[in-house]
C-alpha cells in the first residue's frame, strides 16, 4: 500500500503540473500585450489593436485559471507539509507573501482596467495598467522563484534552538547561488512558451486560409512573424543560460547532476555523454546506453579528461530518483533544441521569402505549439525532483517534512482534486481552443475619443456631438 509521504508528494507534484503551465503563458502574454498595445499606440494600425483584443480575451481564461489552481497549492503546505511550514516558514513565507502583496495585488488591481477600460479611461492610462499587469508577473515569477531557488541553495539563515530556519541577511536569503540563473531561466521559458502558442495559432490559421484557398488576415501573419522572431531570438539564448545553470548545480547540487548524466560511477579521465538508456538504480548501471566518450567531462568541466565523480561517491540514501531526472532533463533539452530548429527553419524561411507561403514550416510551429508547456513541466520536475531527499537542500529531508497524515485521508483528497482539476481545467482548456480556432477579427477601428459610438457601428449626423449620444435617454 502506498503510504501517505508518497501519496502527499504525488498530491504536490500533480497540482504543481496543472498550475505551472498557467503561469508561464500568463508571464509571456502579459510582455505579449504590452508590446502588442505599444506598437498600436505608435503606428496607429488596427492590426495591433485587433491582435491585442484578440489575445486579451486569452490572457483572462489563462489568468483566473492560474489564480485558481494556485490557490489550493497554498493549502497543501498546511495540509500535507505542515512540519516544512513550521521549519523553514519564516524564510519561506515572508517570500510568498510578498509574491501575494506586491506582484498579485499589482495584477489585480490593474487587471479589470486592462480587461475593461480600453474605451473608458484613454489611451495612456489604459497603456499603464497593462504595463503594471505585466510587470505584476514578471515579479510574481521573481519571489516564486526566490523562494524556490532558496530550497534549491539555501543561503543568509541560520538555524535555532528549535530547528527552524530563520533569514539573517535577506539579500542572501534572495539572491541565493542560484537564483539569479533560475529567475533567468524561468522568465526565457515564459517568453518562449507563449510564443510557441502564438505561433502556433497563427501557423493555424494561415493553414486553414491556405486550405480554403483564402488569403490570410493581416493578424495572422503578425502573431505568426512575431512569435517566430521570439523563437529565433530566444531560444538559442535559453540552451545557454540552461547551459549555465547545469554548471552551477555542477557546483551546488553535484547529485542531481550525477544523476541527469547517469553516472553511476566515476571517471577519473573524462566522462561520457550518456545520451540515451535505461537507469537501473537497483543495479546502479545505465542499460542500452548510447554515449558519446568524454563529452560529458568536456560540457561541465570544459576539458575531455576532466575527472567527474559518479554516485557512487554519495550515500545511496542521498541519491534523487534517477530514471526520472534522467529522462525529463532529456525531454526538456531535447524540446529546446527542437526550438531553436523551428526559429532557424523560420529564419531560412524569411530569407527565402517564403515566410507565409511554406506550410511545413506552419506544420512544424502548429506542432510545437504544446512543446514549450511540456517543456516547463519537464524542467520543473528535473528540478524538483532531482533535490530529492530533501525540500532544503542538504540540511531537511523531505521524510521528515510531511504532516502526520494518514494514506487514507491523502489518498481521498488526492482523488476529488483529480477529478475537479481534469473537469474544471479541462473544460477551461476546451474553451481556449475554441477562442483560438477563430480567427482575429480585422474590422475593428482605430479608438478615439468616442470609441464606444464608433465601436458600436454609429455615425453620428453632421452637427451631432457624439458625447451626447451616450448619455441620451
Amino acid at each position: 500500500m502506498t503510504d501517505a509521504l508518497t501519496l502527499a508528494r504525488g498530491q504536490f507534484a500533480f497540482t504543481m503540473a496543472f498550475h505551472i503551465i498557467f503561469p508561464s503563458v500568463t508571464i509571456g502574454l502579459a510582455s505579449y500585450l504590452a508590446v502588442l498595445e505599444a506598437l498600436w499606440l505608435r503606428t496607429g494600425s488596427a492590426v495591433y489593436l485587433n491582435l491585442f483584443r484578440y489575445w486579451l480575451k486569452i490572457f483572462a481564461v489563462v489568468f483566473g485559471s492560474g489564480v485558481v489552481s494556485g490557490l489550493v497549492m497554498s493549502y497543501q503546505f498546511g495540509s500535507n507539509w505542515s512540519v516544512f511550514s513550521d521549519k523553514a516558514g519564516a524564510v519561506v513565507g515572508p517570500l510568498m507573501a510578498y509574491e501575494v502583496m506586491a506582484a498579485f495585488f499589482l495584477e489585480a488591481g490593474f487587471l479589470g482596467v486592462m480587461l475593461f477600460g480600453l474605451e473608458r479611461v484613454g489611451k495612456t492610462l489604459h497603456f499603464v495598467a497593462t504595463l503594471a499587469v505585466a510587470l505584476g508577473t514578471l515579479l510574481s515569477a521573481f519571489w516564486i522563484v526566490a523562494a524556490n531557488s532558496w530550497m534549491q541553495t539555501p543561503a543568509g539563515f541560520a538555524i535555532n534552538a528549535q530547528g527552524q530556519f530563520v533569514p539573517v541577511d535577506w539579500l542572501k536569503v534572495i539572491f541565493n547561488p542560484s537564483f539569479p540563473l533560475r529567475e533567468t531561466h524561468m522568465v526565457l521559458a515564459a517568453y518562449l512558451t507563449t510564443s510557441l502558442v502564438v505561433g502556433a495559432v497563427g501557423a493555424f490559421h494561415l493553414l486553414r486560409a491556405r486550405k480554403l484557398r483564402d488569403t490570410p488576415n493581416a493578424e495572422a501573419r503578425t502573431m505568426f512573424s512575431m512569435a517566430m522572431w521570439m523563437a529565433t531570438l530566444v531560444a538559442p539564448i535559453q540552451i545557454t543560460v540552461g547551459d549555465t545553470l547545469g554548471l552551477n548545480s555542477q557546483d551546488h547540487q553535484p547529485a542531481k547532476i550525477m544523476a541527469v548524466e547517469g553516472h553511476f560511477k566515476s571517471y577519473p579521465h573524462g566522462a561520457p555523454l550518456v545520451l540515451f538508456g535505461l537507469p537501473d538504480q537497483e543495479h546502479a548501471v545505465v542499460k542500452d546506453s548510447i554515449a558519446i566518450p568524454k563529452l560529458s567531462s568536456l560540457v561541465l568541466k570544459h576539458d575531455l579528461n576532466a575527472p567527474l565523480p559518479g554516485l557512487e561517491t554519495i550515500p545511496r540514501a542521498d541519491w534523487p530518483p534517477v530514471a526520472i531526472v534522467f529522462w525529463t532533463f532529456r525531454i526538456m533539452v531535447g524540446l529546446g533544441f527542437a526550438m531553436a530548429l523551428l526559429g532557424l527553419t523560420a529564419l531560412i524561411a524569411r530569407l527565402r521569402r517564403r515566410f507565409y507561403d511554406w506550410p511545413w514550416l506552419h506544420r512544424f510551429a502548429l506542432a510545437m505549439g504544446p512543446a514549450g508547456l511540456v517543456s516547463v513541466i519537464a524542467g520543473w520536475v528535473t528540478t524538483e525532483v532531482g533535490r530529492q531527499p530533501y525540500t532544503v537542500y542538504g540540511l531537511l529531508r523531505t521524510s521528515q517534512s510531511a504532516s502526520p497524515l494518514e494514506a487514507p485521508a491523502v489518498a481521498a483528497s488526492l482523488a476529488a482534486f483529480a477529478v475537479v482539476y481534469f473537469i474544471v481545467f479541462g473544460s477551461g482548456v476546451f474553451y481556449l481552443l475554441r477562442l483560438m480556432s477563430q480567427p482575429p477579427s480585422s474590422h475593428e477601428a482605430d479608438l478615439d475619443t468616442h470609441g464606444p459610438i464608433r465601436a458600436a457601428g454609429i455615425t453620428p449626423a453632421p452637427g451631432i456631438d457624439p458625447d451626447r449620444l451616450l448619455h441620451s435617454p
